[in-house]
């Protein structure tokens, strides 16, 4: 099991964050949703900010705008990968993440959960 961090989470069904929670919850991926809001997704209390725990991978779920205040905190936390969905690929990010030696993809998580390359 891989524990995921959603940025971006939403609690709104039609959003793509919500539909990654839902699939990875699906997969027993453990799941840490953080976002902007305070609110919960299927269950899970949405944080705002990144937790302390080790995880294996974050997916974003936020445009390169709002990943700003995001790339130090990821960065720190070490995660083994790093997922950009459509829409959030930015390549200052990933060349950050090359230099602390942090995989990373432009992938859809809903595709790889689905497709069993998760």
């Amino acid at each position: 099991m891989k524990k995921t961090i959603v940025l971006g989470a939403s609690n709104n069904p039609e959003r793509y964050s919500y539909k990654a929670i839902e699939m990875l919850l699906n997969h027993d991926h453990p799941v840490i949703a953080v976002g902007m809001k305070k609110e919960a997704v299927l269950g899970i209390e949405i944080a705002q900010e990144l937790p302390s725990e080790k995880v294996d991978t974050v997916t974003l779920y936020v445009g390169p705008k709002n990943q700003i205040d995001w790339i130090d905190p990821i960065i720190a936390l070490q995660p083994n990968r790093v997922i950009f969905n459509p829409g959030t690929e930015n390549p200052e990010f990933q060349e950050k993440l090359n230099h602390a030696g942090i995989a990373w993809e432009e992938a859809c998580t809903l595709v790889l959960l689905s497709t069993n390359q998760y």
